[in-house]
């Protein structure tokens, strides 16, 4: 299945999600065969998760045309951004959401833009303290928790964010464990 025919099941497959958890939701959605552990389709599923929240939420949106602008965005975005750009695509693909709620562009007077560049420093800056190698989940998993901080402090609408251990260790040969705070122990220390 080539990344363009993944990206596209994301966007039917999306709109039969429920609840307003964008990592519940790209959890499901994680679990679907066609979908990698690691791979650019995220640049699509991070953005689509966090949309999909977002209009179940009650958020004010054209839900078909804003997943139409994530596939189109995230589609652009190549595979490996993260360590060949040094900017992650799950970060990248939220920035697009927010770019589509707010309908901001490059020439944006209004405050947006610098907001959106907030978001995405602030996502970023975390990536960059836990390090590498990359993990298309965990990256996706800080991203969606900056994403459900922006939203619920910049529009009418409250999603759910809860921190939840990572379903998808045993899968990444590359996991960094315990520098993960997603990773099982990790989580159970902290609630100690």
């Amino acid at each position: 299945m080539t990344i363009e025919e993944k990206a596209q099941r994301i966007i039917r497959e999306i709109r039969e999600e429920k609840g307003c958890n964008p990592v519940q939701i790209l959890k499901n959605m994680a679990a679907k065969d066609y979908i990698s552990i690691h791979g650019p389709e995220h640049h699509v599923l991070d953005g689509a998760s966090i949309l999909a929240a977002y209009h179940n939420a009650g958020g004010k949106i054209d839900l078909d045309a804003a997943l139409n602008q994530i596939l189109r965005e995230g589609l652009r975005m190549p595979g490996a951004m993260c360590g060949l750009w040094g900017v992650c695509g799950a970060v990248t693909s939220i920035g697009a959401v927010l770019s589509a709620i707010d309908g901001t562009g490059p020439l944006s007077e209004d405050g947006t833009w610098g907001d959106h560049m907030s978001f995405t420093a602030g996502a970023i800056s975390d990536l960059g303290r836990i390090n590498g190698p990359r993990c298309c989940k965990r990256d996706a998993m800080i991203a969606l928790a900056h994403g459900v901080d922006y939203i619920n402090k910049h529009y009418d609408v409250t999603l759910e964010y809860e921190k939840e251990t990572c379903e998808f260790s045993e899968m990444n040969r590359q996991c960094i464990k315990e520098r993960c705070p997603f990773y099982g122990q990790s989580i159970m220390k902290e609630m100690q």
